[in-house]
């Protein structure tokens, strides 16, 4: 029998499929996959990855509409790379929000692993905004926060779950290159 978990995660892996394509069509199946997983994390009391499937929701319908009106003159937004300050004021946001939300998970509930769970969910959120607008560098970050994430769903005991994040990191390394390629072939069209 084919459970809730493993279609949130079939249709979470077919979203960044499409992201790693540049297709917006990912954005429509994003909105299908935190709707369930916020229900799956919330039964697995992993809260701060529940609250964040909430801003996923929003940044999934900001970045619909960032990807087919966020360029010039409200064009197709194209792959860019994110400056110096960029990545040192995300860098310093996602170290203060999981050090925040990390305290107030560990006083006020009975979070498990409030920290790491705070950490990814930060650091999560900068990539999603990242992917939003394009930014190349999304897809390390996702990286080195699927690397994390799979023990950490193993230890929870989201088997699928740890299955598609797996899935998910290959993906990032698709879509590494995919939109290198289409930075590149953007810069020498100009």
């Amino acid at each position: 029998m084919i459970s809730f978990e493993n279609v949130a995660a079939a249709v979470g892996i077919l979203s960044v499929f499409l992201s790693a394509r540049e297709k917006v069509w990912s954005w429509p199946m994003a909105l299908v996959n935190v709707s369930m997983y916020f229900v799956i994390f919330y039964q697995a009391k992993l809260y701060a990855d529940m609250g964040l499937q909430v801003v996923y929701f929003a940044l999934s319908l900001y970045g619909w509409y960032e990807w087919l009106y966020g360029g010039e003159n409200r064009t197709v937004l194209h792959v860019s790379r994110a400056s110096r300050p960029l990545l040192l004021r995300l860098a310093a946001i996602g170290l203060v929000g999981a050090i925040g939300l990390g305290t107030l998970l560990a006083r006020f509930t009975d979070a498990s692993l409030p920290f790491l769970d705070s950490a990814l969910t930060t650091t999560s959120l900068l990539a999603q905004w990242m992917m939003t607008r394009k930014i190349l560098e999304n897809w390390i970050v996702w990286i080195a926060v699927d690397i994390v994430y799979v023990p950490m769903f193993i230890y929870k005991d989201l088997h699928s779950t740890a299955v598609q994040y797996g899935v998910f990191l290959g993906l990032a390394v698709m879509g590494f290159v995919q939109w290198r390629r289409s930075l590149t072939a953007t810069a020498a069209a100009r």
